[in-house]
């Protein structure tokens, strides 16, 4: 995700206004205005429908992001890279290895990522879940400003199946992609580092 898109501010902006306009109407209702408060709420009531509209249907068209082999997806100033995808031997008989570059982008602040997950998706978009591997490094390690750390997720998958690519994506918490119009709203699909 870029660092901030032109509709981040937007929301930003928005959140500014409906914390003035719920102020302003408590403090007319308290004054005896409630008249105008009601008014007041009604119309915030009315935009907030209508900005809500407007990002669950840009969610509907904007299409699937799409990263190359070595592109980075960053949140803030945290990203991750595929830099390689190569099968392996493997109890089950091979297994894909897919090389990670996990970088910090920033200039002042160590970084790591929390609550995310990544799962490999084939041409038919099935998801395979990593393997356990006590060698891969997190993506909550923390990296210091400008630099980077390697890291391998391996997926049993068999040979036949068309990998397609990488979701890398948060697995918890508060889902901001559904109030700003980005990558990962309500009905668009979560961006995919390609192995091509």
């Amino acid at each position: 995700m870029p660092l901030m898109n032109v509709f981040e501010p937007l929301f930003l902006l928005l959140v500014a206004v409906t914390i003035v306009t719920l102020l302003t109407a408590a403090v007319l209702a308290v004054a005896g205005r409630g008249a105008r408060a009601l008014r007041l709420l009604r119309r915030l009531g009315l935009g907030v429908i209508v900005y809500m509209a407007v990002v669950i249907a840009a969610s509907a068209v904007i299409p699937r992001r799409e990263y190359r082999r070595g592109e980075n997806q960053c949140f803030d100033d945290w990203c991750i890279a595929v830099v390689g995808a190569q099968r392996v031997p493997a109890s089950s008989g091979s297994a894909l290895a897919v090389s990670l570059r996990l970088s910090n982008r920033g200039k002042r602040r160590p970084m790591g990522e929390r609550g995310t997950v990544a799962y490999l998706v084939d041409a038919q978009g099935r998801r395979y879940d990593p393997v356990a591997d006590g060698d891969t490094v997190p993506f909550d390690t923390i990296l210091q400003p400008g630099t980077s750390a390697m890291s391998t997720l391996r997926f049993d998958v068999p040979s036949t199946v068309d990998q397609r690519g990488l979701v890398y994506t948060h697995a918890h918490g508060f889902p901001i992609g559904w109030f700003i119009i980005s990558e990962g709203g309500w009905f668009s699909q979560p961006s995919i580092m390609l192995f091509e």
